[in-house]
């Protein structure tokens, strides 16, 4: 690492935000009963590539709610599949909104976001003229890249060299936390510095413990 950090670039679903991790743990959360068995790998390709075309915008909302149920053996309808998708983000992690606010505030770096998302849940950062922001701390975040927004989703490189336009940063100039290996993997063949989050512990308390280690705070 020869130089400061400038940019701390955050994702968002384990990191900012609490999600749900699994199947199960969505369905518990809309108040549906587990109904799928052991998935033939058909099913688990459509569910993939269903969810693949959603998080670069290729297919809507209502499309990717077809075809996850097709996924299921039609074991939920589609307006099933749409609730559970509606409760998957979860709630923002404690103390991660302080975190921004604090690096908001310094003068020598500034603050990020790149995520995997989609346009249903990227809206609920926004306040819509009805309601408050749901999830409001990345509305607080200078530089953001959402995967359905530029058609290309982590950890493909493009997507990290859409953020380094984005923010005027490259390299070990950049600071990323993310809580999936092979996101901080692509991060640091293309020399991010980049951490590896916990999102069962507690991230904020982490990111601090490696913002301090980088000489940010």
């Amino acid at each position: 690492m020869n130089g400061p950090v400038r940019v701390v670039c955050f994702d968002w679903g384990g990191v900012i935000v609490r999600i749900c991790r699994a199947w199960e743990e969505g369905c518990a959360r809309a108040g549906l009963e587990v109904r799928e068995s052991d998935l033939a790998e058909e099913h688990v390709a459509l569910r993939q590539s269903a969810s693949d075309a959603y998080q670069v915008g290729a297919i809507d909302c209502d499309e990717f709610c077809r075809r996850l149920a097709r996924s299921t053996d039609s074991a939920y309808t589609p307006e099933e599949v749409r609730l559970i998708h509606d409760v998957w983000l979860i709630e923002e992690f404690a103390g991660v909104s302080d975190l921004v606010d604090d690096l908001n505030s310094l003068d020598r770096v500034t603050t990020g976001l790149m995520s995997n998302t989609n346009a249903a849940h990227w809206a609920l950062h926004v306040p819509n003229g009805k309601h408050e922001a749901v999830f409001p701390t990345i509305g607080r975040l200078v530089h953001k890249v959402a995967s359905h927004a530029v058609g290309v989703a982590k950890p493909d490189e493009a997507i990290y060299r859409a953020f380094e336009r984005c923010c005027g940063e490259s390299g070990d100039s950049i600071l990323f936390f993310d809580d999936l290996e092979a996101n901080i993997e692509t991060a640091r063949s293309i020399r991010w510095r980049a951490e590896l989050i916990d999102a069962t512990g507690h991230p904020a308390e982490e990111m601090r413990r490696h913002l301090c280690a980088h000489g940010v705070l």
